[in-house]
């Protein structure tokens, strides 16, 4: 039997936007035995009770890509698909709100004002916008977020909603070695009673070579680089739309204008011509798997405290194993020549360099993103 998701990958396949990989044919076939059951209704339309799919492997299997694929198939109106980063932002901020708001605020936001506990009042309000939530990259690293997880979707699996995620780790991996983690144990459980757990594990890493197969540092910054530099961006981002990402450190927030799930773009403006630090240049480091920095500059003593912010944000991006993709004015060698700390900065011009060969390319990220 036919399927919008089968169809929608088959065209795909055929105009050369995706490649064959026989690893991902069971994610497509457990997609569409989903999107059959989405299409059911019990008696008098009332909504039935229906598994979803979580889908974990190494990354650059696909699982975005595919995931994208489904949530745009889907026969259900209801659907939200996010970055698991960005929903548990958004349910903090709920959380916040219902417990800082009076009466009349908790009613203009949840419809509802009672009562001391967000939590299914939160629930409430995520269940009425989607049926079918999409989650690109769970993973658990902060006790907040644990501790939160489990109640909050118990809730919301009360309300019929679907669950589709992706991650790089299996369920029982999750939130592993973390604080508390045994109250962090009913979540797992949930999630294999609520989920198929389906694996894709190809051999081949789609991301890697896609990025081994070109360039990621362009230079100079003409037309022609911009255009391939562009390209590289399209392809690895797939066809969800791009979107700014916030991250709140130290109590500031600091906003990454173009990111696609562990994607992310910004200027050499955006993160070196503001005051930001080394927390700030972590954060974003352990966020992003993949970082495209353009309009780079060379630069000179009259901008050294721009060059001293590339210094640290490359530090930050190097220890946690982030790969780096530039559009610059010039090679690395001739990006910093003169001017405080020109000397100290070849340190970072070979960091450079080793970041964009194929050792460095290949070798894994401190924190799995």
């Amino acid at each position: 039997m036919s399927s919008r998701i089968r169809e929608a990958y088959d065209r795909r396949l055929a105009d050369g936007r995706l490649t064959p990989d026989p690893s991902q044919v069971p994610v497509i076939e457990a997609f569409a035995r989903l999107e059959a059951k989405l299409e059911k209704r019990g008696l008098f339309g009332a909504l039935p009770e229906v598994r979803g799919i979580y889908l974990w492997g190494p990354p650059g299997r696909g699982k975005s890509i595919l995931m994208d694929l489904f949530c745009a198939c889907a026969p259900e109106e209801r659907k939200m698909r996010a970055h698991f980063h960005v929903f548990m932002a958004r349910v903090h901020g709920l959380i916040r709100q219902w417990r800082e708001g009076d009466a009349k605020s908790r009613k203009k936001v949840f419809g509802q004002s009672k009562g001391d506990d967000p939590i299914r009042p939160v629930a409430e309000l995520i269940a009425s916008e989607a049926r079918l939530l999409c989650f690109d990259e769970l993973q658990v690293t902060d006790i907040g977020d644990a501790m939160i997880l489990g109640r909050l979707f118990e809730a919301l699996f009360e309300k019929k909603v679907v669950l589709v995620v992706t991650s790089n780790r299996a369920p029982d991996q999750l939130y592993l070695n973390g604080i508390n983690r045994q109250l962090f144990l009913p979540f797992i459980a949930e999630i294999e009673r609520r989920c198929e757990v389906v694996t894709v594990a190809g051999a081949r890493d789609w991301r890697l070579d896609r990025l081994m197969g070109d360039r990621v540092w362009f230079a100079p910054d003409d037309a022609t680089n911009r255009a391939a530099f562009d390209v590289l961006w399209t392809d690895l981002k797939g066809e969800q739309d791009e979107a700014p990402t916030t991250l709140t450190v130290l109590g500031r927030e600091v906003v990454i204008p173009r990111t696609d799930g562990g994607l992310a773009r910004a200027t050499f403006a955006d993160l070196c011509g503001q005051p930001l630090g080394p927390q700030d240049y972590l954060a974003i480091a352990k966020r992003f798997h993949t970082l495209f920095l353009e309009d780079v500059p060379v630069l000179g003593s009259g901008n050294h405290h721009e060059a001293r912010r590339l210094v640290t944000l490359i530090d930050a991006l190097y220890e946690a194993g982030t790969r780096l993709v530039v559009l610059a004015a010039a090679a690395p060698e001739q990006l910093y020549v003169e001017g405080v700390g020109a000397f100290e900065f070849e340190r970072t011009v070979s960091r450079l360099n080793e970041m964009a060969s194929a050792d460095w390319l290949t070798r894994e990220r401190t924190e799995a993103a």
